[in-house]
């Protein structure tokens, strides 16, 4: 199972990661690595101001390949499956003000 470190140093670089439209939450994960959907991941996460990572057990939901329009970073977008530390909830805390922006984020 593949694993990936990411670390948030603001609210608002958070917001552009979040995939707030998956059921239970979920991260974009910059990767050129090929993954099919369905892939199991494990994320450790690294909050703004936070002292250490909370780790989320997810599967693989949304695939940005090399070279996609818009310039947009290749990678995986990531629905959370196991959320033992609710990082869900804490994003939501964090970038609640952000959601209903109309900015774009990598994945939407």
């Amino acid at each position: 199972m593949n694993q990936f470190s990411l670390e948030f140093l603001s609210d608002r670089e958070l917001y552009q990661y979040y995939m707030p439209f998956v059921k239970n939450g979920g991260l974009f994960v910059r990767s050129p690595e090929q993954f099919n959907l369905g892939d199991e991941v494990i994320l450790e996460v690294t909050l703004p101001d936070a002292l250490e990572a909370s780790s989320v057990i997810g599967k693989v939901c949304w695939l940005t390949p090399i070279g996609a329009q818009n310039g947009t970073p290749a990678g995986i977008g990531v629905s959370f499956e196991e959320d033992n530390d609710n990082v869900r909830n804490q994003i939501e805390k964090l970038i609640g003000r952000l959601l209903s922006s109309s900015e774009p984020t990598l994945s939407m």
